[in-house]
């Protein structure tokens, strides 16, 4: 079967490709922008790409069309799909039909932790000898790709909210039909598709609807907002995880004070049950790996198992991954784009560095942060770092410098990355912490300031000697 998709290179549509092509179809794509790194994963899997979304590449015509929700109509790719009648399916509906139709689903919901709730219960299953399959929203460290087929039964999947396609305004993750099924937390966000909180929380009572009977709801015991979701009925067993020992939950974890949660008790049902040593650090993650030992152990791993599995999980891409040092500064890259998740970023990083500075670098690009949903939370989010660069592109829809403002004398406002890095790199010292936050590439900031650094280092030798 030929299966050409639209929007290729987003990384939900190119894990579909993946899958798709190892189930033995031949996949095409195309995207707007094609480049790497996914342009490379997905020709080295012998994926031919078209940038643009021309009227063309479906000539032949495919056997069957998977179309992202970047697509729109008034494409040319598009119209013609539509005028000549061919086959087409969004991305979660093909996978949900061709991949998950007899398989037990692992479904990770909620506002934040997808990702790396996901790569952690998908590494717990793979260390328990259950080869899953999974599709997930990052690459995590300990596999070599964002999606694998796997073998039967299990099947872990980042289950988001946002709409599915132009002809399927519900959200993705109703398609997926979870046997055990995370809610991790629940927030406001997506405003470009939901107009309040109350719209998410219907979405995620469809989500509810249609786990079965034997299936479980790990659910997060002390959020609010899912407690109004179960309230609209519930027909599953629920297993309530919390971060705090003494809760109405039947996993919890506890911690000695003061500590970063590379280190952490699990509890079930009251009892001290493993400890867990791990390269992650903060809360919002061990209540993460809280999530996904419940998750696993509805699955049939043993928790001792899962708890061993944890200290040889590597963390994922872009979730407070150091991409480098220079100049005895190090820089770190996270995916964090919402209040929330920045402030227990910051958390974790604090607890882990104590009184060493930390800068924090924020680009607000989600389509909820540049409609300025968030601006008012925005400044007490980032209460924990020394320094505070907020970055103003063009088009931003509020002002971004009434919240510099409010941050007084450790805010600073950036309006162009060139002089960002020139900014940045002059004010740095020795053993500061850099956190640079966006849900985007940031314009190679990363890169661009190590390389800065690097510079600066190299001058400074040079003057000495």
């Amino acid at each position: 079967m030929h299966v050409h998709i639209l929007g290729i290179c987003g990384t939900f549509m190119g894990g579909v490709a993946v899958l798709a092509r190892a189930a033995g179809h031949r996949v095409t794509g195309s995207d707007k922008n094609v480049y790497p790194p996914m342009s490379t994963q997905l020709q080295a899997l012998d994926i031919e790409l078209t940038e643009g979304y021309d009227a063309a590449q479906l000539d032949p015509a495919p056997d069957v069309v998977i179309v992202g929700n970047v697509m729109t109509r008034g494409q040319p790719v598009i119209e013609a799909l539509l005028e000549r009648s061919i086959p087409y399916a969004s991305g979660p509906e093909w996978l949900s039909r061709e991949v998950l139709r007899d398989r037990w689903v692992l479904a990770v919901a909620g506002t934040h932790g997808k990702t790396t709730t996901s790569s952690i219960l998908a590494w717990i299953l793979e260390y328990a000898n259950l080869a899953p399959g999974f599709l997930i929203g990052g690459v995590p460290s300990n596999f070599d790709s964002s999606a694998r087929l796997g073998g039967a039964p299990f099947f872990v999947i980042e289950a988001d909210e946002y709409d599915t396609a132009f002809f399927d305004k519900r959200a993705k993750f109703v398609h997926y039909r979870p046997r055990t099924l995370i809610l991790n937390n629940l927030e406001f966000d997506h405003a470009d598709i939901y107009p309040d909180l109350a719209a998410i929380e219907r979405q995620f009572h469809h989500l509810v609807r249609i786990v079965p009977g034997s299936g479980c709801i790990v659910h997060n015991a002390a959020e609010p907002n899912l407690d109004a979701v179960l309230a609209m009925g519930c027909w599953t067993p629920r297993a309530g995880f919390s971060s705090v020992r003494g809760a109405d939950a039947a996993w919890s974890l506890q911690v000695d004070d003061g500590g970063d949660f590379s280190v952490f008790d699990v509890v079930h049902l009251g009892k001290v049950v493993g400890t867990v040593e791990w390269s992650m650090m903060g809360g919002h993650n061990a209540a993460n790996a809280l999530a996904a030992i419940a998750a696993a152990h509805h699955a049939g791993v043993p928790t001792g198992a899962a708890i061993e599995a944890l200290t040889q999980f590597k963390g994922i891409r872009r979730r407070m991954e150091l991409r480098g040092a220079a100049a005895g500064v190090k820089v770190y890259d996270d995916f964090a784009h919402h209040p929330t998740a920045i402030a227990t970023t910051l958390d974790g990083l604090r607890r882990s560095v104590g009184a060493e500075r930390i800068v924090a670098v924020l680009e607000p690009r989600s389509a909820t942060m540049r409609l300025g949903v968030h601006r008012e939370t925005l400044a007490p989010s980032l209460a924990l770092a020394d320094e505070v660069w907020l970055f103003a592109p063009p088009g931003l829809g509020w002002d971004a410098a009434a919240v510099v403002q409010g941050l007084g004398e450790r805010g600073h406002l950036a309006n162009d990355v060139e002089s960002l890095v020139t900014s940045l790199a002059g004010r740095l010292r020795a053993r500061d912490h850099v956190l640079i936050m966006s849900n985007g590439g940031f314009g190679g900031l990363h890169g661009k300031l190590l390389a800065a650094l690097e510079s600066r280092e190299t001058a400074a030798m040079t003057r000495r000697s």
